[in-house]
């Protein structure tokens, strides 16, 4: 549980350094997120914190539901979010134990590694689009690639106009660190 904790605080630490480096005349850029530009990953990512903090204590997430306005302070937003996100999984209790999600029944320990995956790719995602470099966990990046290679239904991947929400798998460019390889195994195209 401490390792999964760790890999999810590091992810939440980049996502809300990207989120604070992102410039307002960035908002409009498109992203890796084919559809969504930068104002728009950023609110699903502050909608994410909220909506995972469900997940974590047992609810249910509505992402169907419109993120709210995150106003003009993405990375307090997210901060806001993470802190509440972090202290659900603080108190969640035995990562074994199943809950139950639109999905299906799943461990905790699941739905805590998809949480690190989701944080990972779209911190990716803004980042590519934002232009930024910043410092990529290694550990939690291969985490999220773990859980990705083995969980990643195929049913999930497609073309956006079937309403899919991951692309097909793109070959990632041989010795590519983790975190290009977990934005190839989403349909990501690192260095493009």
């Amino acid at each position: 549980m401490a390792e999964q904790l760790s890999h999810l605080s590091q992810v939440l630490d980049l996502a809300e350094s990207v989120l604070g480096n992102v410039r307002p005349e960035q908002a409009g850029l498109p992203t890796p997120c084919r559809s969504w530009d930068v104002r728009t990953l950023a609110a699903h990512m502050v909608n994410g914190t909220h909506q995972f903090t469900s997940a974590a204590t047992g609810g249910r997430p509505d992402f169907g539901a419109p993120a709210p306005d995150i106003g003009d302070d993405w990375a307090g937003a997210f901060r806001s979010g993470a802190s509440g996100l972090r202290s659900a999984w603080q108190s969640a209790g035995d990562l074994d134990e199943e809950i139950e999600l639109s999905i299906g029944r799943v461990r905790k320990s699941f739905v805590l590694t998809q949480q690190v995956a989701e944080f990972a790719v779209h911190s990716w995602d803004l980042a590519a689009a934002t232009g930024q470099r910043p410092r990529f966990p290694d550990g939690a990046y291969e985490a999220a690639l773990s859980w990705a290679r083995t969980e990643m239904r195929p049913e999930f991947r497609g073309d956006e106009a079937e309403g899919k929400a991951f692309g097909h798998e793109i070959p990632a460019p041989p010795g590519a660190p983790a975190q290009d390889r977990l934005a190839a195994f989403f349909g990501r195209r690192p260095g493009s």
